[in-house]
Formats: structure tokens, sequence, C-alpha cells
């Protein structure tokens, strides 16, 4: 069953703090988003080898299992969108739709040990892609669909906010 889209620009997480899962973008600098990163992927195996993990807590949430195939999915997209600012000009980014992409994807059908091993796979490389950023790229630009602006520097804050916010929401 599809859950009403999220239709809010997160952009803001770039400049205040998130009261729903804590984070806060003034506390985190470029050089801390890898571990970050790994931090986040390895917390993902045990709330996926939960008993409950396909069980929405309620009509309008994710269950544990669709989120984990989210925030694998968070990775690979900005994984492949750090690697075309860094490959082109300012490139404009295809838009993602993440609600169509968990129904034609059976988020909820896939199997929890699988989206954990992938999850944490896809976190190590983007976390690599990450880090191998030198210094003098972090001000590389790129384009979300909406016309919101990145760099790579404000890219990778905006992003891990994402998979934070969602081991958050696990949790609660």
């Amino acid at each position: 069953m599809p859950i009403t889209p999220d239709t809010k620009n997160w952009t803001w997480v770039l400049e205040r703090r998130c009261d729903e899962c804590g984070f806060d973008p003034a506390a985190v600098s470029y050089r801390d988003v890898p571990g970050l990163i790994r931090a986040n992927a390895a917390a993902w195996p045990a709330e996926l080898a939960r008993p409950d993990a396909r069980d929405r807590p309620d009509e309008a949430t994710w269950s544990p299992l669709e989120y984990g195939a989210h925030v694998r999915d968070v990775f690979r997209v900005f994984e492949t969108r750090l690697r075309l600012m860094l490959a082109e000009d300012a490139p404009a980014f295809a838009n993602w739709d993440q609600d169509a992409t968990a129904l034609d994807d059976d988020y909820a059908g896939q199997r929890p040990d699988v989206v954990a091993d992938e999850l944490v796979a896809a976190a190590a490389t983007v976390a690599e892609a990450f880090a191998a950023v030198p210094d003098d790229l972090l001000d590389r630009t790129g384009l979300r669909s909406d016309g919101s602006a990145f760099t790579v520097d404000s890219l990778a804050r905006y992003f891990v906010h994402d998979p934070v916010h969602h081991l958050h929401d696990v949790r609660r």
C-alpha cells in the first residue's frame, strides 16, 4: 500500500537543526560525512533483523524494511550525483521519485537480510567517494531538478541528514 508522499523541501536542513532527529548541519563538517555514513550503515543490519522489520507502525509510515531499502537507494543515488558533480560542470540531477521507486521496486517485499547487505555495501561506496574528494573540489556545483543548487560540501551535509533521520524514524 502506498504512503502519502512527503512533498517537503528538505533543503532547510542545511540552515538549521532538525528538531525531529537532532541533526545539526552547523556541527557537521564535510570531512565528518564519511564517518557518519559508516556509523549509520553499521546500525541498519540490527534494525533490519528485528522480528517486526516488515511491519508498518501505522498506515502512513514505512516499515523498517522499507526505510532500509530507501536508505540503500539514497546511498546509491547520492554517490551517482557526487560523481556527476565531479565529472561535469554544474550538472542537473535527474529527478528521483522515491515514492514511485518504493512501489516499483517493492520495498516491502524485499528480504531484510539482502537489504542490510546491500545498504552496507552502498554506504561503503558512497563514504569512500565523499572521502576521496580533495578540498579544492568541494565548491563544485550541481542542480536538483527543482532548481536547488548544491556544492559538493552542501550536498554531503544535505545527503547525510537523510539516513540519520530515517534511522531515527525506525528507532522511534
